[in-house]
């Protein structure tokens, strides 16, 4: 364990980052040492807690171990350190009776002043865990403290009185495992002291009783659906450990509700404590403290907000989505400088930048210092070895969008294209951007551009723009010029460019359809894709170069098993999932119908099949997806949605 909560380097990878993050935060291990620690002398004990609670800082069982073995050791300097260090950032009951007993210890003997002292401390502990649905032993333990007070007159005697009601009926008015003996104490209470008093009062808060015993009823199912000893670790995606966080969301869901109908302040401390107690054991999950930030600007706290942040940052140091989301709290408050040494801790040094970093700086300079510093910036990242095309994209839409400057916009796409020519998606953008200028000339030159330097592997989408390009500014000589040229430029790649058919009616569909029209049925289209996958995976598994005969030809020998045909197309422009949806067939005619190529053969490929896309077998329909014309991938994206 020892070795487990050492600091390590910074991962290469990211399944490298997980199992550091496995092995640091290795629970069991943390256990047997804590364990083991409470055997052991203080002065051996103190170093392993020490080490177990800068690795789990919210462990609350940790903090009373070692608080104890202090105690024990009558370190009372020590100890109080200790709890000065855990109590407010671990509301959890165990703990604070712990601190309590500590009190009551240090000031037995004060007399009225250790007494005094006493009392403050229960106060204390009760403004911080006394909604905790677990509180109802304190509030027995406070009520049982001051009945044991002197009263050496009949002054002190109603003070005391006085001071057991309030304390009574704030007790009485909190969802605890307690509530219903506490209420019946209360009763008890009031009538010793003036029945006809109590009638009054007692009728008062029963319906404030009734309700905090309902909204316990209700929080009960939560409560013991989590694992309150467990300790806080990153997101691991366990079953368990998504229960967990899914039962907290549901428990934070309930206090902000405000069910029992109180008064605004007390229901907020409510749903601090809730949040606060939820970190305990979430402490790295980014969007917990997001949330928590976020409920407390909502609620008019925006320094509270900021504080959360503050906290947020130091449990987890390296969450950029937390450091965009405070730069912008502050940033919509009018604090630029906070904002922009946020910003600039995304960027660091510069030696590990990140493009996004880049590109959101440059934003957040031209919203608040305007055009020239986001610029001069711009400038002077684009020399970075981390400046990716990305933020040459960014920084030229913000041009054309934000300053109206198409000509600056133009001239940053064409220093990027110098760097990024064999960057496919900078290509695309460039070419969206010419779109929006209706630059129809220009357009067509970045294409030749680009697919003269462009291997043909990385040339895919560039060549089905081009088509979708001139099927919308071209005429039909250019058309099928440029759908040719896109036919010879993936036969070079292709292993088995005969077992694509010559000419498809898919090119005539591409050709003539618009938007959400086509000039075919679903079911022709339908059979087109799966005709032209059939040709293209039997040409490979039979190892025919030529492809299948056609007419009175002989196919193939070794027929493919049906079962392996696709009745999912794994679109390789949007990357979804596109599921065909056919009609019954009447098994009438089944028989009857037969594949081209192929006599007597069944056309098993209306019927339902395994999918392609759950099976990981989508090596031969991708590469017939690259010579699909962009219309009829687009169709296909329709089906699932007719």
């Amino acid at each position: 364990m020892a070795s487990s909560v050492e600091q390590k380097d910074a991962p290469e990878t990211k399944d490298q980052e997980n199992e550091t993050a496995a092995e640091k935060f290795n629970v069991e291990a943390a256990e047997v040492l804590a364990t083991s620690a409470q055997r052991l002398p203080l002065a051996q004990a103190a170093p392993i807690y020490e080490q177990l609670l800068q690795l789990y800082p919210t462990a609350a069982k940790f903090w009373k171990q070692y608080v104890e073995a202090n105690m024990a050791a009558n370190n009372d300097d020590a100890t109080k350190q200790i709890f000065s260090r855990c109590l407010l950032n671990c509301l959890q009951v165990p703990l604070w009776r712990c601190y309590i007993r500590f009190i009551r210890k240090v000031n037995e003997k004060k007399g009225a002043e250790g007494q005094e002292e006493t009392r403050k401390a229960f106060d204390f502990m009760l403004s911080h865990v006394g909604t905790d649905i677990a509180s109802g032993p304190i509030w027995m333990e406070y009520i049982t403290f001051l009945k044991s007070l002197p009263a050496l007159h009949g002054q002190e005697e109603s003070q005391r009185m006085i001071a057991l009601r309030k304390v009574y009926q704030r007790a009485i008015i909190t969802p605890t495992h307690h509530v219903e003996q506490l209420w019946r104490e209360y009763e008890i209470f009031e009538n010793s002291v003036n029945r006809q008093l109590a009638k009054g009062l007692i009728s008062e808060f029963q319906q404030k009783y009734n309700s905090a015993r309902a909204v316990y009823r209700e929080r009960k199912k939560y409560f013991e659906e989590i694992d309150w000893n467990m300790l806080a670790v990153p997101p691991t995606g366990s079953s368990k450990k998504s229960c967990s966080y899914s039962v907290f969301l549901c428990f934070i869901s309930n206090f902000r509700t405000n069910p029992q109908r109180i008064d605004s302040d007390s229901s907020n401390k409510r749903i601090i404590f809730t949040y606060e107690q939820c970190l305990m054991y979430l402490y790295h999950y980014p969007d917990i403290w997001y949330d928590y930030a976020t409920w407390n600007a909502k609620s008019g706290s925006v320094d509270a907000a900021i504080r959360v942040y503050q906290r947020a940052l130091k449990a987890l140091p390296d969450s950029e989505m937390l450091k965009y989301a405070y730069a912008e709290l502050e940033e919509s408050r009018g604090a630029i400088q906070p904002a922009r040494k946020i910003y600039e801790s995304l960027l660091g040094d510069g030696a590990n930048t990140n493009a996004l970093a880049y590109i959101q700086f440059i934003r957040f300079l031209r919203r608040n210092q305007g055009v020239e510093a986001a610029r001069k910036y711009f400038l002077d990242a684009r020399k970075s070895p981390n400046c990716t095309y990305q933020v040459y994209v960014a920084y030229a839409l913000m041009a054309f969008c934000l300053d109206k400057d198409p000509k600056i916009a133009h001239n940053v796409f064409e220093a990027g294209l110098k760097r990024f020519m064999q960057e496919p998606a900078y290509i695309l953008e460039y070419v969206d951007f010419l779109y929006r200028l209706n630059d129809d000339r220009n357009i067509r030159a970045l294409f030749e551009r680009a697919l003269s330097s462009l291997p043909p592997e990385k040339s895919v989408e560039v060549w089905k723009r081009f088509v979708q390009f001139e099927q919308t500014y071209g005429d039909l000589a250019s058309m099928l010029k440029v759908e040719q040229r896109r036919k010879e430029a993936f036969s070079s790649i292709d292993e088995d460019p005969g077992s694509v058919l010559e000419d498809s009616l898919e090119e005539v569909v591409s050709r003539y359809s618009f938007m959400d029209l086509y000039p075919c049925s679903t079911k022709d289209l339908d059979q087109l894709a799966r005709q032209e996958w059939l040709v293209k995976h039997m040409g490979k598994k039979s190892g025919v170069s030529n492809g299948p005969s056609r007419g009175g030809e002989r196919g193939p020998p070794n027929l493919p098993s049906y079962s392996n045909l696709p009745t999912k197309f794994v679109d390789s422009d949007t990357s979804r999932t596109m599921a065909s949806r056919q009609k019954p067939v009447d098994n009438t005619t089944v028989a009857s119908t037969t594949v081209a190529g192929f006599n007597g053969v069944p056309n098993a490929l209306s019927n339902s099949v395994g999918p392609l896309a759950s099976s990981g077998a989508t090596g031969p329909f991708d590469e017939v997806l690259k010579a699909t014309p962009p219309a009829l991938l687009s169709f296909f994206g329709k089906l699932t949605h007719s």
